[in-house]
């Protein structure tokens, strides 16, 4: 009827290995993702901060 043994385990070995290779990727997606929104993040902080020095300075030239 079938060529394979009872006890071969091949076509769900073969699943495991693909489900784990999937879920591998999709934490690699997640951590990436995440990792750019923090850089994101970063730089709106730094050019906020940047901003605040010019205009800190553009005050302290005015008031001179």
């Amino acid at each position: 009827m079938t060529e394979r043994d009872w006890y071969d385990d091949g076509d769900y070995d073969s699943a495991a290995e693909r489900a784990e290779r999937m879920a591998r990727t999709g934490w690699m997606a997640i951590l990436g993702v995440t990792g750019l929104a923090g850089v994101a993040a970063l730089a709106v902080i730094g050019a906020c901060l940047a901003a605040a020095a010019g205009m800190f300075y553009v005050v302290m030239v005015i008031t001179r």
